[in-house]
């Protein structure tokens, strides 16, 4: 299993310190979220991703970025403006977005996950997808020939939260892109979402999803809610998890994602590897 850890976790740390961390902690990997101290898109985010090549080399460990910063580009309100929004407010999050990516491509990560945000008020099904399918389109033509996997993430609460409603602007994607795009844009799964959202399983969604499945988020929940708790703090079954990921031939980055943990980092981090050997070889 390529166990990663998500930056998101890590918020008062340097870079280059959560890098050592997870490298000596036996992480494949590490998932990067940029942020307003983190690798800022806005200040030297792409300049200081090409130094920390070198370093991400010597640990080890490869590279997924996501894109869940809640105020880096309005300190008052969580995750807005998103793609959804009027045109204007809509391209500050797609200039983000392409940002974001071009410190992906510096990082030489093997995948960019992005999600809907939260639907407008009197927003039809219809103009959101048709949004949706537009900024996924630009992101993936901007991505072609970089070797960064373009991955959308469903979330709970957002427009885009569940499995049916990401098919459904895969469908929009193809009917709306000139190529093939909608089998280029990956799926991000988180396993903690599929609770919440879903009548199966984490481990039956990811048999059922079975290559469409390019990067994984790990953290557990319970009673339908989108929480975020620490593994066995929750209702997942993790040994089943691990099994799906091995059927289905799974070999991307599994990334740790405890937001909600931020205040014990390095604790947490050590917690979760162990976690994750009890059911085999991790990294």
């Amino acid at each position: 299993m390529r166990l990663a850890y998500n930056t998101n976790g890590f918020p008062q740390h340097e870079l280059t310190d959560v890098i050592d961390l997870l490298g000596r902690l036996g992480y494949a990997g590490i998932a990067i979220t940029p942020d307003t101290f983190h690798l800022n898109p806005w200040h030297d985010g792409v300049a200081r991703a090409r130094t920390l090549r070198s370093r991400l080399a010597d640990q080890g460990l490869a590279v997924a970025v996501e894109t869940g910063a809640r105020f880096l580009l309005d300190p008052r309100r969580k995750h807005w403006p998103t793609l959804l929004d009027e045109p204007a407010d809509a391209g500050r999050r797609l200039d983000l977005l392409r940002r974001c990516l071009d410190i992906a491509v510096e990082l030489g990560a093997e995948t960019f996950s992005f999600w809907s945000g939260r639907r407008p008020v009197g927003l039809s099904d219809e103009a959101v997808l048709d949004r949706l399918a537009h900024g996924a389109g630009a992101l993936l033509e901007a991505a072609r020939g970089s070797g960064v996997e373009v991955c959308f993430e469903p979330e709970p609460g957002m427009a885009i939260d569940s499995l049916e409603r990401t098919a459904e602007l895969l469908l929009r994607l193809a009917a709306t892109a000139d190529d093939d795009a909608s089998d280029a844009l990956g799926l991000m799964l988180d396993v903690g979402h599929v609770p919440v959202t879903e009548s199966l399983t984490p481990g039956e969604a990811l048999r059922a999803l079975g290559d469409q499945v390019v990067g994984v988020q790990l953290d557990d929940s319970r009673n339908g809610v989108h929480e975020h708790l620490f593994f066995g703090d929750g209702e997942i079954d993790f040994a089943d998890v691990v099994a799906a990921l091995d059927e289905i031939g799974f070999t991307g980055l599994a990334a740790v994602e405890l937001p909600r943990h931020d205040h014990d980092p390095v604790h947490t981090a050590t917690r979760a590897v162990e976690f994750f050997r009890r059911f085999g070889p991790v990294r």
